[in-house]
């Protein structure tokens, strides 16, 4: 007896959290309708990510690593002399392998090593990034990657995309309500099917000689989508 009660109470035990997780759902008396719809903002980017580093070839690859530390050392030194915070260069990648060259009808023969090192940079002052960029190629920068521009603080501005498309999913629901001769009577349930804050594309970026590297910061485009449920009658 004692053994069939232990196992009924478990497999209550465990049927109770599957009932949980179902939603009750809504009584509906008269049509539903189920509206998709999206909510769009446009905000100008604030910061703007950028990748910069070092590659050097030697015949060793001690002396590959010697070389491509010492670089590395005077670009975070111009780096924080522009005023960039440690917490805004983050390391993104360090590498070291063989180069080789191939001739035809030839096995490959080492010619040397290859070393790489390259950090992530944030810069909050988009409008002097250009100029820092500079810089960086004059202490021995020869790999930058970016821009990839974006918001640091997405949120407010997603909020904003949220109402948006709630109230265009109401005008939606109204209109077919309209057409079918009906009202909206109320909201039945409201899900968030996805929101974009996209950054900006990143995209190999080359470092010009005779004029100074200028980032336009444009504008982004923010957007929330929603599924939004409407009782008609």
């Amino acid at each position: 007896m004692i053994g069939k009660l232990t196992t009924a109470l478990l497999a209550l035990a465990l049927a109770a959290p599957a009932a949980a997780q179902t939603a009750p759902i809504q009584a509906v008396t008269g049509t539903r309708l189920d509206v998709a719809a999206t909510g769009e903002v446009t905000r100008v980017p604030d910061i703007v990510r950028i990748s910069a580093g070092v590659v050097t070839l030697a015949p060793s690859a001690t002396e590959a690593i010697r070389q491509n530390a010492e670089r590395m050392a005077r670009l975070r030194s111009a780096l924080r002399s522009a005023g960039i915070a440690d917490r805004d260069i983050q390391t993104s990648s360090i590498s070291l392998n063989p180069d080789y060259r191939h001739s035809e009808n030839q096995p490959p023969q080492l010619t040397g090593y290859r070393a790489g090192n390259e950090v992530e940079i944030r810069f909050r002052d988009i409008a002097n990034s250009g100029r820092i960029l500079d810089a960086l190629v004059a202490e021995g920068a020869n790999q930058i990657n970016g821009p990839m521009l974006g918001l640091e603080r997405p949120e407010a501005a997603l909020d904003e995309a949220r109402i948006r498309a709630l109230a265009n999913a109401r005008a939606r629901a109204e209109l077919y309500a309209r057409a079918l001769g009906m009202r909206v009577k109320k909201i039945l349930f409201v899900s968030e099917t996805g929101n974009v804050p996209p950054p900006m594309p990143m995209q190999r970026m080359l470092a010009a000689s005779d004029s100074a590297t200028e980032i336009a910061p444009g504008e982004q485009t923010l957007s929330v989508s929603l599924t939004v449920g409407f009782e008609l009658e």
